[in-house]
């Protein structure tokens, strides 16, 4: 008979992944040799093209951007594998010091490298344009384009050099602080010290009793970390404003609009849209509070599910989901998925040190993509799954277009798997046929809409009052950020929610504030692009599958809405966003028509 411990298992226990396709351990003699190599070859580049760039003819220039690629994916390769191997040990001090000496290696060959990027901007428009559309640069044609933008915000070659060096022992240097505090915190519940990982996942089991007790549980040990974590985001606040002062930026969010490889008018657009819309979200926590038979929602009942049911969903199970959803949507993806499974790309079991969350790494595109989660066996790490292994077959089908454009910029970065589960969700809401476990499964859905969409932008509003209020009003108290935190959930969540004194300090435990200013809104661009896709999904025959697949293929190798454009979908249009939010509004009237069946 099986324990109830045995029951508790995710069945991920042992799901850790093999890192051996970028080096074999810490100690393999490929990766000193690696390091060693990479710094000698960039000082042969130097010694070849330092002062000569603006005097390159074609075949020149694109040999010189070979070169330039190799170096880029061997410091990719090197820093991918310290970054990796440590997220899983946070608190193993000799993986520390193996990413810090990735860190230290990546800001020595930055400067090294940085006087190519520099005479390169410095080069007139008319040679400049000649270059790019030339025969022989045609593969670099659009990162050549894109690092032009960039002309009135680089410094002297000297003054890049020094940025570069500083930034190891300063933004890297309190990202890795935070990510290691809260990788090492331990979070009591019930007699056990738990990771914040495990807590977090509190959140959504459907004991009222235990998520209060989780929501007490991860608030004391924020407030115990509150003073360190308040001086890690005052920190980074200020050295942001000093690198957009130094760099002309208008803006804190202005180097991201332009990483993003889109315009202020646009993300306007996208964040009028969505508070525009928050009297939707305000809807649907009505209808929840119902479901869930209780007076009062509070801010630790937003992810309850409304059937009474702890069933864990085993790893296998999961596994078999999403890869059948990808496989019925095209062979190919569902393939490529299966490949992180079978060759041990997927690292996702939950324990002490590891850091919390999830992401997909690309790595390098000499290599391969891999997964990083941590899987609790709840419906939403199914839907965690799929997501990242979105993103992994993105990955892993853009490398065709080389270091330097494969990746997306993160407004489309989101496109690939936030589709993975829209696939997964409408494969199991077609199997389900009991009306109830459909409401649950809608209302799991709408929820995961709220936090990608809605939850996200409300961050960004975050983020703009603290980014405004740390450079009109100099360093802020943990009072401060949690009144700019609370006012701004609150004008999301209206009267449907009831925020409680302890969430007011919720801000200090996400990483995307710091590790990635601004990153936020690509969530919700993301997600509103894709119910567009896939309403278009479930109206087209005309290859639509097949069409999708050499979007992913493209990477960032065009401008998104270019690419974009190749699905018949206009993201400039000021309407777009109208579109997805009319879907996601249709979700909620679902929700309320099978409600009401009940």
């Amino acid at each position: 008979m099986s324990s109830k411990k045995d029951m508790d298992k995710s069945g991920a226990e042992a799901v850790k992944w093999d890192l051996s396709d970028l080096y074999k351990s810490p100690d393999d003699p490929a990766l000193k040799k690696d390091k060693e190599l990479l710094l000698k070859k960039a000082d042969q580049f130097a010694a070849s093209y330092r002062g000569r760039v603006a005097e390159l003819s074609e075949a020149e220039f694109a040999e010189a951007m070979g070169y330039y690629e190799e170096l880029v994916q061997k410091s990719g390769k090197i820093g991918s594998y310290a970054h990796l191997i440590w997220s899983t040990n946070t608190e193993d001090p000799a993986l520390g010091k193996l990413l810090q000496e990735a860190s230290e290696m990546g800001s020595e060959l930055s400067q090294k490298l940085v006087f190519f990027n520099v005479e390169w901007l410095h080069i007139e428009d008319e040679k400049a344009e000649q270059l790019i559309h030339s025969k022989e640069l045609i593969k670099w044609q659009h990162y050549l384009e894109v690092s032009r933008m960039y002309k009135d915000h680089i410094l002297s070659e000297d003054a890049e050099k020094v940025m570069s060096a500083k930034s190891v022992t300063g933004r890297a240097a309190w990202n890795r602080y935070f990510d290691e505090t809260l990788g090492a915190a331990r979070f009591e519940l019930d007699g056990e010290e738990l990771t914040e990982q495990e807590v977090l996942s509190k959140l959504h089991n459907p004991d009222r009793e235990l998520r209060k007790k989780a929501h007490q549980s991860l608030t004391d040990t924020f407030t115990d970390h509150s003073r360190s974590l308040t001086f890690i985001f005052n920190t980074l606040l200020a050295d942001k404003y000093t690198n957009d002062k130094l760099r002309n930026y208008e803006s804190w969010i202005s180097s991201r609009n332009l990483s993003n490889q889109t315009d202020t008018d646009t993300v306007n657009a996208l964040i009028d849209s969505v508070t525009g819309h928050y009297h939707l979200v305000q809807r649907y926590y009505k209808l929840k509070r119902k479901l869930l038979k209780v007076d009062e929602l509070f801010d630790y009942d937003r992810y309850a599910p409304i059937l009474q049911t702890t069933k864990k969903v085993k790893w296998e199970e999961a596994k078999g989901m999403v890869l059948d959803a990808y496989s019925d949507f095209h062979p190919e993806m569902g393939s490529i998925a299966s490949e992180f499974f079978e060759k041990e790309w997927i690292d996702a079991a939950i324990q002490p040190g590891k850091r919390g969350g999830a992401y997909s790494a690309s790595t390098v595109t000499s290599v391969h993509p891999y997964v990083f989660m941590n899987y609790d066996g709840q419906l939403r790490d199914v839907q965690t799954l799929a997501h990242e292994l979105g993103h992994g077959v993105h990955q892993y089908l853009s490398r065709k277009q080389g270091e330097l454009q494969s990746s997306t910029p993160l407004t489309t970065a989101e496109t690939a798997s936030v589709f993975g589960e829209m696939l997964v969700f409408n494969k199991l809401l077609q199997k389900i046929e009991d009306p109830k476990e459909k409401l649950a499964l809608l209302i799991s859905k709408i929820d995961d809409t709220i936090a990608t969409v809605f939850r996200q932008i409300s961050m960004n509003r975050f983020e703009d009052r603290i980014h405004t209020a740390r450079r009109e009003e100099g360093e802020l108290t943990t009072e401060q950020f949690s009144q700019h935190w609370i006012e701004t959930q609150r004008e999301l969540y209206g009267d449907s929610i009831t925020l409680t004194e302890e969430y007011k300090l919720w801000w200090c435990y996400i990483p995307h504030f710091l590790h990635t200013p601004g990153y936020v809104y690509a969530y919700a661009f993301g997600e509103l692009l894709v119910l567009a896709l896939y309403e278009a999904y479930k109206s087209q025959t005309n290859g639509f599958s097949d069409r999708y697949i050499q979007l992913l293929e493209a990477g960032g190798s065009d401008w998104p809405h270019n690419l974009i454009a190749k699905m018949d979908i206009d993201i400039r249009d000021p309407q777009f966003w109208s579109r997805g939010l009319n879907l996601f509004e249709s979700m909620i009237e679902e929700a309320e028509e099978l409600a009401s069946h009940l």
